[in-house]
C-alpha cells in the first residue's frame, strides 16, 4: 500500500503537519466550467463512496461545472486505470481520485500529466507518482487515535480481552488508521492490561498487514471473527473490546459476536468503527456497535470542489500541511479536516441536527 516514510510511534505520513492554512501553488491557465471534471471512485459496495461521489457531483454542478464523469471501479485497479484512461480522452481537465490501490496509478496519471490534466487525491492518498497535485482527506491518524483513546477511556484499568482488525493492505489510509489506535493500545498489551488470545497483535504499526481485511468486507471481517472466537474463546473465556477500524469491518464481526451468543448490554464487547454508515449508526443505538468515528464527507466534498474550483480559474489552491503526505516521490500539498466521535449519546447532536441523518431514517 505505501511508499511514504515508515510509521512508527510517531505521526509521520498521517498527522496534521503544518497545522495552519497555507496555499499550494497556481492552478496555471484558467479552465472552463463547461470542461469536463472527471471523477473515479473506488467501489459502490461502501455506502460512503456513493455519499461521497453524489455529494462532489451535486457540488460542483451548484458551482456551475455541470460535466461530470462520475465513475465507481469496483474495487478493480485495472478498471479504475481503465475508467481514469477514458476520462482522459473524453477530455478531462481535471481528476479527482479515490485510488482502488494507492500505488498502481503511475502510467495513467503520467498520461493525464502529459495532456495538462490536474489530479486530485480523494482521502486516498496516490503512491509513487509526482503526477498528484493536491491531496484532501481527513486526519486519518487522528481517526485511529480516536478509537484507540475511546477504548482506553471505556476499559479503565480493567484488564481484557481485545481482538484487532486493520483495514484493506492496498488502502493507502488503512495503516495511518492502525498507527493511530496502536500508538495508544500497544504500550497497554506491553504492559499486561490487554490480553490478545489470538496472538494477531502486530509487534509495531508495521506489521498491520498480517490483520488487514482485503477490500473492507463485512463477509470477511465476519468470517475472521467466527474463525477467532471459534479457536481461541472456549471455556467460558470472552473477548471484551474489538478494535476495529471502519463501520463495514464492524458490520460483519457484530454479525459474527451475535452468533457466538453475544448480546447488547454491559458484557457486550467495546467495539470501534467509522464512517456513520446507516446500519452502523442503528447498531449504536441497538447496542451492537459502541462508537463511531464519523468524518463528513460533505465537507470533504466542499473542499475538493473548491480546490476544483480554485484549480479552474487559475487562483492558489487552498490547503494546510504541506509537509506531511509523501507519496514517494513528493510531498503533496494537502487539506486536512477533523473528524468526530459519535456515540449513541449525541447521535442527534452530530448526525441529525445536522442533516448528515434524517430522525426518521434512524428510527428516531
Amino acid at each position: 500500500m505505501f511508499t511514504t516514510a515508515a510509521c512508527s510511534s510517531s505521526r509521520d505520513g498521517g498527522g496534521s503537519g503544518a497545522g495552519t492554512n497555507a496555499s499550494g501553488g497556481s492552478g496555471g491557465a484558467t479552465i472552463s466550467k463547461s470542461s469536463l471534471i472527471g471523477i473515479s471512485m473506488p467501489t459502490k459496495s461502501l455506502e460512503r463512496w456513493n455519499r461521497d461521489g453524489a455529494n462532489l457531483v451535486q457540488k460542483l454542478k451548484s458551482m456551475g461545472y455541470t460535466k461530470t464523469s462520475l465513475q465507481y471501479a469496483d474495487n478493480k485497479t485495472e478498471q479504475q486505470s481503465s475508467q481514469i484512461q477514458n476520462m482522459i480522452n473524453q477530455g478531462a481537465k481535471i481528476l479527482v481520485i479515490a485510488a482502488v490501490d494507492g500505488t498502481a496509478l503511475t502510467p495513467v496519471l503520467q498520461t493525464a500529466a502529459n495532456k495538462g490534466v490536474k489530479v486530485i487525491a480523494y482521502d486516498r492518498l496516490i503512491n509513487g507518482s509526482k503526477n498528484v497535485d493536491y491531496y484532501a482527506t481527513f486526519d486519518n491518524y487522528k481517526v485511529g487515535q480516536l478509537q484507540g483513546n475511546f477504548i482506553k477511556s471505556k476499559i479503565g484499568s480493567t484488564k481484557v480481552n481485545l481482538e484487532a482488525f486493520a483495514g484493506s493492505p492496498d488502502d493507502n489510509n488503512a495503516k495511518f488508521f492502525f498507527s493511530g489506535a496502536w500508538d495508544v493500545l500497544n504500550p497497554l498489551i506491553k504492559s499486561g492490561q490487554i490480553t490478545v488470545p489470538s496472538k494477531k497483535a502486530p509487534a509495531t504499526n508495521d506489521g498491520w498487514k498480517s490483520i488487514g481485511i482485503q477490500g473492507w468486507t463485512s463477509d470477511a471481517a465476519q468470517s475472521e471473527m467466527q474463525n477467532r472466537l471459534n479457536s481461541f474463546y472456549g471455556g467460558g473465556k470472552k473477548v471484551n473490546v474489538v478494535l476495529s477500524p471502519n463501520d463495514s469491518l464492524a458490520l460483519g464481526i457484530a454479525q459474527a459476536l451475535a452468533a457466538a451468543g453475544y448480546k447488547p448490554g454491559a458484557s457486550y464487547p467495546v467495539l470501534t468503527g467509522q464512517d456513520a454508515d446507516l446500519a452502523n449508526v442503528k447498531n449504536i443505538i441497538a447496542g451492537k456497535q459502541s462508537m463511531t468515528v464519523w468524518k463528513d464527507t460533505r465537507a470533504l466534498g466542499n473542499e475538493v470542489a473548491k480546490m476544483v474550483d480554485q484549480i479552474a480559474t487559475g487562483a492558489k489552491v487552498d490547503v494546510n500541511d504541506e509537509k506531511t503526505y509523501n507519496n514517494g516521490i513528493k510531498v503533496v500539498p494537502t487539506y486536512l479536516l477533523a473528524p468526530v466521535v459519535v456515540t449513541k449519546d449525541d447521535i442527534k447532536a452530530k448526525l441529525v441536527d445536522s442533516g448528515f441523518y434524517q430522525a426518521s431514517e434512524l428510527g428516531l
